[in-house]
């Protein structure tokens, strides 16, 4: 082969891929600029009086039900069928990541509710092509698989998309794929709803010119959906600030877990209850390496599990990587699902998670849900799923490496019967208050208050069966752990 002919098509490649980076960045100037211009000299807001002024009224007499009864339609407890366009999202099935798995619980809930529920997905997430997935429909979008346009450039292919076949409701979630939500909105291309999963614009694995996008998509968020959904209390206040009766409170949910055998952890080489672990992403954020650097404090040959894997963070997991080399104790699992990771959460001696910034963390919940003590950094996320330090449950402050060794060698090495009954209050009380099936039904009242008029945040839409925190007074279930402390593994 001709030396020369190879070198100038290594040229054509690299100009071939400039090029395609300056048309991708024009188009995503473009979404740029419509966010500023929607941002500050966007659409007028009715406010909930207004919308009802220009809402047709209802005629109960021409109608044989009562006012109740219309009250319960407009709320869309009747069988109308919607077509939901989920966009955002790396796809489904869901194997790591929280918005995923958000997207999945809810929107094969949706389905099942009879409403045509369409998922976007990338191919670098599900390559296997499918074209539907638990009632939902699958749609397979290309994207450029990269840090920083994998999900710009999906979200904004999937709006196109989404408005071209007709979508009642576009929902966007994540502050990013929203940058995208200004074309349908000025074009009323169907009702956009935004769930917001954090303050993406905080995150550590961003670089200042990310952050000032994504501080963009903060501000489109406040102004241009119909409905902005937040999955925490936290979030779910500040947008009913930021964008008076828009925002509303929906969470993640958790499903009630199944027994998973001993088995799966022995064969890793780990004894129940002899191993701490920490369950998600490896990203700056969630603060796996402070972790590794506390356990090291801890004095017990007892086990740190990490399950977790890069989410375009690869130098940041070989950096840990190489920091967890240097303790033999640790173990890097990589990402887990199904009963292997069930059974890791069951087995645990302690679950960790020392998080600087999040939504509200499935993990956290999934941990909760089968009764493990916990140990989580003071933020309000957590204190809003573990209520307050206490038995079976610590808090310690952000960045504490001390702290966090000794909570974590407080309920690993020293756990008691106590500690395991007060984990299982918190389990009960974490399975009553976080519901899927109760925010499928509140997405589906928010859908119906934004296609009728009405503000989505006029009154709460989300009612779990137990709205209180942490019930001490519960009966206690019994713990799906098949070992007990006292038995000589603790």
């Amino acid at each position: 082969m001709n030396p020369r002919k190879l070198l100038d098509w290594r040229k054509l490649l690299i100009y071939s891929h400039r090029w395609m980076g300056i048309v991708l960045g024009l188009v995503f100037l473009v979404w740029f600029i419509s966010g500023i211009f929607f941002m500050y000299w966007g659409m007028p807001h009715l406010t909930a009086e207004e919308r009802l002024m220009r809402m047709k009224p209802l005629d109960v007499s021409t109608v044989h039900i009562t006012p109740a009864e219309a009250i319960h339609y407009l709320e869309l407890k009747n069988p109308s069928r919607l077509r939901i366009a989920m966009i955002g999202q790396r796809g489904v099935p869901a194997t790591f990541g929280g918005i995923e798995h958000h997207v999945e619980q809810l929107g094969r809930r949706l389905a099942a509710r009879g409403h045509e529920v369409t998922v976007y997905c990338r191919p670098n997430y599900v390559p296997e092509r499918r074209e539907e997935w638990l009632g939902m429909r699958v749609v397979r979008l290309p994207t450029v698989s990269s840090k920083h346009l994998d999900a710009i450039v999906h979200s904004a292919l999937a709006t196109v998309h989404a408005m071209a076949t007709g979508h009642d409701i576009l929902h966007f979630h994540a502050l990013g794929p929203g940058l995208c939500s200004a074309l349908p909105r000025a074009l009323r291309r169907g009702r956009v709803v935004q769930t917001i999963h954090g303050f993406d614009n905080q995150r550590d694995k961003w670089g200042l010119g990310a952050r000032v996008v994504l501080g963009v998509g903060a501000g489109m968020s406040r102004r241009v959906p119909h409905a902005v959904v937040g999955v925490s209390h936290l979030l779910a206040a500040h947008y009913a600030q930021a964008a008076p009766g828009r925002g509303v409170y929906v969470p993640n949910g958790v499903d009630r877990p199944a027994p998973a055998p001993a088995a799966l952890v022995r064969k890793r080489g780990l004894e129940p209850g002899r191993y701490a672990l920490f369950v998600g992403r490896l990203v700056p954020e969630k603060a796996p390496d402070a972790l590794v650097r506390a356990f090291r404090q801890v004095p017990t040959d007892a086990r740190l599990v990490i399950a977790g894997g890069s989410s375009f963070s690869d130098d940041y997991v070989a950096a840990l990587e190489r920091l967890a080399g240097e303790d033999d104790r640790v173990l890097l699992t990589g990402y887990l699902y199904g009963e292997d990771l069930a059974a890791l959460y069951q087995h645990a001696g302690v679950f960790v998670l020392p998080s600087v910034l999040e939504g509200l963390p499935l993990t956290l919940l999934e941990a909760a849900s089968f009764g493990v003590p916990i140990v989580a950094s003071d933020i309000p996320p957590h204190r809003e799923v573990l209520a307050a330090d206490g038995p079976g449950r610590r808090l310690v402050p952000v960045g504490d490496e001390a702290a966090l060794a000794g909570a974590v060698a407080d309920l690993l090495l020293r756990g008691d019967a106590a500690q395991r009954a007060a984990a299982a209050q918190t389990a009960a009380s974490v399975l009553a208050r976080y519901d899927w099936d109760a925010a499928a039904r509140a997405l589906e009242v928010v859908y119906g208050r934004v296609l009728s008029g009405c503000a989505p945040g006029a009154t709460p839409p989300y009612q779990p069966a137990d709205p209180a925190p942490t019930d001490r007074s519960a009966p206690t279930p019994e713990p799906l752990l098949a070992w007990a402390p006292g038995d000589g593994r603790a």
